[in-house]
């Protein structure tokens, strides 16, 4: 408890980067929108945001070896504030892609920093316990994002200005910390074709969990006006996602530690086509009808990256646990600048039901491909634990690697 209390400071940054991070994605998609913004630009600014992400986690371990943490720390957030505010300066869908990069940097560079913070301090009899509550905290500011949009005026300076505020907050606990900062640690060598040669079903699993939640957190927004949400009802919709995915983690990760994990992904996916089957059709359902079907998408969708992570980390040695978890971050960065323009692109042709399409032509070719892998190679003699693992930097893998190692 004491080691969880001295680490206030980094979990109350996390919490202040989620509500002006995570606010901004659903923000931008309906502010283009009041701006007559195209469905295809608006899916750019998505795009945008996780290549700036993708950038953010392999600039900030070199960063913080040339400044140390807390300065690092504090260019990244710096970074993120100038993209709030410089939103309504220049109304224009380029620009504003610009400034989606910027906001990436700043979560990649930021959640780096802590989680490199956490790594160094925790012990292995310790570090069950705070990544648990690391991830309690990060899933919470999560949700709570999702919520603040309710009350944010779309294509407002003063919603742009109040994110760029909490953003500058984050600066305050982590910089102003007593705790003395620890080495900074080697930067991860990125092998994205360790993940493909250890496990071609997990680098394809993430792929596809990219296309899911990377298209509903930044084109989600779009499908809920065009079925009659109001701005607070979008705010729930898109909360219910998130609700819906950290339900899952506890079932799903017993059932991906009792039984193959292939079989694990091949059903979660199967559940996820059924459920944009049904979230497609719920426009008549009524605005309770719309947010169970959210909920439903967050259950069966979210869990996927950390079952195919799981799947990969079976056919891993300890020594490659961090370089692999940094490649399968490799290909969600690479799904995830994909889905948002593509998905918005669909949605400007064929309509609002158009992105549970694709999210349901991605599950539907994972359950196609998972099959032939079972046909390819048997199930691994000695598994992993199931970890939740967050998408947040490539330094992950260092705070979830010995949790694995432990069964």
């Amino acid at each position: 408890m004491r080691l969880i209390i001295s680490f206030a400071a980094l979990f109350l940054s996390v919490v202040l980067l989620q509500l002006s991070s995570g606010s901004l994605g659903p923000l931008d998609a309906l502010s283009g929108l009041a701006l007559d913004f195209t469905r295809q630009e608006i899916g750019m600014l998505g795009s945008a945001h996780f290549l700036g992400f993708f950038i953010g986690c392999w600039w900030a371990p070199r960063l913080m070896g040339s400044v140390g943490h807390s300065r690092a720390f504090a260019a990244f957030t710096a970074t993120g504030a100038i993209g709030l505010i410089a939103h309504m300066l220049i109304v224009d869908p380029i620009a504003w892609a610009l400034m989606r990069i910027a906001s990436g940097m700043c979560v990649a560079g930021c959640y780096t920093v802590v989680e490199a913070w956490l790594q160094a301090k925790v012990t292995n009899e310790t570090r069950g316990r705070t990544m648990g509550v690391y991830r309690l905290i990060d899933m919470g500011g999560s949700l709570a994002a999702q919520l603040v949009i309710g009350v944010l005026e779309p294509a407002s300076y003063v919603s742009y200005n109040l994110l760029a505020i909490v953003c500058c907050a984050a600066l305050l606990p982590l910089t102003l910390t007593t705790i003395k900062q620890p080495e900074t640690p080697n930067a991860p060598r990125l092998r994205p074709r360790l993940a493909a040669q250890r496990s071609p079903l997990a680098a394809a699993g993430v792929i596809v969990a990219a296309l899911s939640s990377a298209s509903f957190r930044m084109v989600g927004p779009i499908y809920g006006q065009e079925v009659g949400l109001s701005t607070p009802q979008i705010a729930w919709f898109m909360a219910s996602f998130v609700l819906g995915g950290a339900l899952a983690q506890y079932p799903v990760g017993w059932l991906a530690d009792k039984y193959d994990r292939r079989w694990v992904l091949i059903w979660l996916s199967a559940a996820a086509m059924c459920s944009c089957a049904v979230t497609a059709l719920s426009a008549g359902l009524g605005t309770y009808g719309i947010m169970i079907t959210a909920g439903l998408f967050g259950l069966t969708t979210f869990p996927i990256y950390s079952v195919a992570a799981a799947h990969a980390h079976d056919f891993a040695e300890s020594s490659e646990r961090v370089e692999l978890s940094a490649a399968l971050m490799f290909y969600f960065a690479l799904g995830a600048i994909a889905a948002p323009f593509t998905a918005s692109a669909l949605i400007d042709s064929f309509g609002p039901s158009a992105l549970f399409g694709m999210i349901a032509v991605g599950h539907g070719g994972l359950i196609l491909f998972g099959l032939a892998r079972m046909r390819t190679r048997a199930s691994p003699s000695k598994r992993t634990a199931y970890v939740y693992a967050p998408r947040t930097s490539f330094l992950i893998g260092r705070l979830t690697g010995r949790s694995r190692d432990r069964r």
